[in-house]
């Protein structure tokens, strides 16, 4: 059976290397090396047919392959004189010198096999002879192979890659049939039978490695290669284990069914634990990429996923800040992400999350230093050599770069989002099954993609830009409207007053001015709940502001329709602007009241910290996630009451943020919420000076 099937692979592999042969010299190559190619595929071819035509261990067979060796060797050797440094050629040359002083020496031991009548002895001496010259062939022409790969330039590397692939497999086999033969010291029949197997399963490679310069457009996708060398993957498994049965059939003895049971289920528990493991996968898909593909990424593949991953649309979709960490992580292999965006103080915030809701809650995330440089030079940065100290280039990256990410060990690369040379955004990518650090590639790509990434990003906020300034404009036609109908209140009241000084003793005009100042009244407030306007009192420079005082005069204010606590110990005082503080802090009362049961108090509390000073506003309500607090409690328009128009913490923010202050929120569902204004404490000293200089 074995012997039959050796005749028809060594025949079908004579028909294929001919046709590969004739198809190479059809193309009229003007290169030397590939011309040459042609020649040694046409020897193959002629090795074949007498394998086939005798047996494969014949003297015409041995010969026809001492031919095809030479082919490939001058091959190889025409590819010294053209991709070769200068300084390795003279170590190669004498490998040359000595494989085809072997070469030619086996031949001639053949020749005189054939030729010669000699006794059994003598044969057996050549044999063992010709074994011996075979297999220092195979062991030299292999290092020749490694030798001549790694010391090519990296150009002309790529182009020899799967020739060399195929010559190595052709020679590997031989390396090990010869060796089996000199330790048996028989012909390895079976072996020698199914090198023509070997040889068909080789005319793919050969036939990718000479279309590089054809004419003919086929290439094999990563998806049919992962593919192709798993079912390869497979049929070693099976053939591994076949001959690990005979062997331990030959070497077991009457043991040897039970030795036979324990590995076939060692090794099938280790196939069951180790393929499935999706870190095992990840292994495997960056060293065939490595060291199969030119190139790491299938750009075309990666690009289409990427931007289908962002045009994604639907209820299923999720959030676009989701989507844009999801696409670059995929694209890395990364786990997962973090989106840190930029707000309007230029700091980095974190907002939305991919696969990575161990990380903790982050505050402070960054002050506007990291998102600055990120912005100048546009860098990538890699996050262990931060931990290993080894800050590399530039150096400044450790000063730049905020202590909770190199202390989260899954964090791995931050990669800036620029669009128009101006940071948008950056993502923080989790640490991928297999580890690896970034190259050429990696940071060329993250590149790329982050700048459209950041488009999409960009154009999103100036349509949400441009939602809002539609609807504020829509409130100023309102207001516009309603200011007619105000101008129509306020030419009655100014009436009601004119006739006031004339008829303010009749009884019947001082009950008609009550009808009316209610019917105004009634109108206004009718007006104050179609359009709430927000109205800002006039703002003044700066001063000392006493705020225990402001906190007792709005508790006054809204006292009789809420109840309201003070928890403030002495004054404290903030330089200000008192008519937008008192606006700022009266918005946030009313939003707490609102928020309140109608028996629960507001607290107003007042502190300082030195160079700062304080007051809170805080309730019992029903309080807000984090979602909300990131994403929508500042936004104008954006509001949790019915029928409100979510201007009050805008505005009040607005306000703060002017007098160089800031708003904190801290704020948990069912658990209440606490704004905070912190504003510069007043140098009383510099007050007075001041003052008297303007006396």
């Amino acid at each position: 059976m074995i012997a039959q099937a050796g005749i028809w692979s060594h025949a079908i592999t004579a028909v294929l290397f001919a046709a590969l042969a004739v198809w190479q010299f059809a193309r009229h190559e003007r290169r030397a090396a590939m011309a040459i190619l042609g020649v040694a595929l046409l020897l193959t071819a002629v090795w074949a047919a007498l394998a086939s035509a005798t047996t494969p261990d014949s003297t015409l067979a041995s010969l026809g392959e001492t031919a095809r060796n030479l082919g490939f060797l001058t091959f190889m050797f025409v590819l010294l004189q053209r991709g070769l440094g200068e300084d390795r050629r003279p170590f190669i040359g004498l490998i040359y010198v000595a494989l085809f002083s072997v070469a030619l020496l086996q031949a001639m031991i053949d020749m005189a096999l054939g030729l010669l009548t000699a006794s059994d002895n003598l044969r057996t001496l050549a044999h063992d002879s010709t074994v011996i010259l075979d297999l220092c062939f195979a062991i030299g022409a292999l290092l020749l192979v490694h030798a001549l790969y790694t010391a090519a330039a990296p150009e002309t590397r790529w182009g020899i890659r799967l020739t060399m692939i195929a010559i190595t497999a052709m020679w590997a086999y031989d390396l090990n049939l010869y060796t089996l033969a000199w330790l048996t010291g028989r012909p390895p029949v079976e072996l020698l039978a199914l090198r023509g197997v070997l040889m068909i399963g080789l005319v793919p490679t050969f036939l990718l490695a000479m279309r590089r310069n054809a004419g003919l457009k086929m290439k094999l996708s990563r998806k049919v290669t992962f593919r192709s060398l798993s079912l390869l993957a497979i049929a070693g498994y099976f053939l591994m284990m076949f001959f690990a049965s005979q062997l331990i059939d030959l070497v077991a003895g009457s043991s040897a069914a039970l030795v036979q049971v324990a590995f076939v289920f060692l090794l099938s528990v280790g196939a069951i634990v180790l393929l499935p493991s999706k870190r095992v996968r990840g292994w495997l898909r960056v060293k065939v990429a490595k060291h199969l593909f030119e190139h790491r990424y299938d750009y075309r593949a990666e690009w289409i996923r990427f931007n289908h991953t962002l045009a994604q649309s639907g209820a299923d979709a999720g959030p676009l800040d989701v989507r844009v960490v999801q696409a670059l992580a995929e694209i890395t292999e990364a786990r997962g992400g973090l989106l840190l965006l930029r707000n309007g103080q230029a700091e980095l915030q974190p907002g939305a999350r991919w696969n990575w809701d161990a990380l903790s809650e982050i505050r402070n995330t960054a002050d506007r230093t990291l998102g600055d440089w990120l912005e100048t030079s546009g860098h990538i940065v890699e996050l262990d050599p931060l931990r290993r100290g080894d800050h590399g280039n530039p150096s400044e990256i450790a000063t730049f770069v905020p202590r909770w990410m190199v202390d989260e060990p899954d964090a791995w690369v931050l990669a800036p989002l620029i669009h128009r040379n101006r940071l948008v955004a950056a993502i923080l990518l989790k640490r991928p099954r297999v580890d690896r650090t970034l190259d050429w590639e990696d940071l060329d790509l993250l590149r790329i993609v982050g700048r459209q990434a950041a488009s999409y990003l960009a154009e999103a906020h100036s349509q949400d830009a441009l939602a809002e300034a539609r609807r504020f404009d829509e409130f100023n036609r309102r207001f516009a409207f309603i200011l007619h109908d105000i101008k129509n209140l306020v030419s009655q009241l100014s009436l009601v007053a004119r006739n006031a000084e004339r008829h303010a003793d009749n009884p019947e005009f001082r009950a008609d001015m009550i009808a009316t100042l209610q019917d105004s009244v009634g109108k206004m407030n009718d007006l104050l709940a179609r359009l709430a306007p927000k109205e800002r009192s006039r703002s003044v420079a700066p001063r000392a502001v006493g705020l225990r005082k402001l906190a007792e005069q709005i508790a006054a204010q809204k006292g009789g329709a809420h109840p309201i606590r003070l928890a403030a110990g002495s004054e404290c005082r903030a330089l200000a602007d008192p008519f937008r503080l008192e606006t700022a802090l009266t918005h946030l009362v009313q939003n707490a009241i609102d928020a309140s049961a109608p028996d629960a108090p507001v607290w107003l509390a007042i502190g300082d910290d030195g160079e700062e000073v304080w007051i809170a506003v805080e309730d019992s309500g029903e309080g807000m996630d984090a979602e909300f607090v990131r994403d929508k409690l500042f936004r104008p328009f954006s509001s949790s009451k019915t029928g409100g128009f979510g201007i009050g913490a805008f505005e009040a923010r607005s306000l703060v943020a002017e007098m160089n202050g800031r708003v904190d929120v801290d704020s948990r569902p069912g658990e209440g919420t606490r704004f905070t204004i912190t504003l510069p404490a007043a140098d009383m000293a510099a007050v007075a000076d001041r003052d008297r200089g303007t006396a």
